[in-house]
């Protein structure tokens, strides 16, 4: 402190970065973006049509499997064409009970594209689909504020 009392200069540019980089380590500092913290600085990952995309059923997130540009990737936002095919799934989970759905922007069920709440994945948890432009959201219903992601169709 000066001699009045008041906190010098070079204290407060001190005590602002401290609390800059507090901030920014505990998630205050993210793009906002929602991509659910895989960082993707494009905002998704564009998958080709005819694309099987594989995810791991993790309670914190969604786990990118397949095809590579997503492999590792928590919550990956998926780019998907208008009018082409994909397949959407999980193929293995972490033993508590998941589902997928895709949602449109009213939180809702796109054309029937949900699965049934299971802890083994087997074949019945997959959705195959024509991307459309109601697409926004693929969803865990068990988990729906960690395991949620966007989709954008282009």
């Amino acid at each position: 402190m000066t001699r009045d009392g008041s906190v010098s200069r070079r204290r407060m540019l001190e005590l602002t970065g401290v609390a800059a980089s507090t901030a920014f380590v505990a998630g205050c500092g993210g793009g906002g973006n929602g991509d659910g913290g895989n960082g993707d600085s494009d905002g998704g990952v564009e998958i080709e049509g005819d694309t099987r995309i594989e995810l791991d059923g993790q309670t914190p997130g969604w786990v990118g499997i397949s095809p590579d540009s997503i492999a590792d990737e928590t919550n990956p936002t998926l780019i998907l064409t208008e009018g082409e095919t994909y397949e959407i799934g999980w193929p293995t989970g972490d033993g508590n009970q998941h589902n997928i759905a895709i949602y449109d922007e009213n939180d809702e069920v796109v054309d029937d594209l949900v699965t049934e709440r299971v802890t083994e994945p087997g074949d019945d948890q997959w959705l195959e689909f024509e991307a459309s432009s109601e697409m926004v959201t693929y969803i865990c219903e068990v988990h729906p504020t960690s395991m949620v992601a966007d989709i954008q169709v282009e």
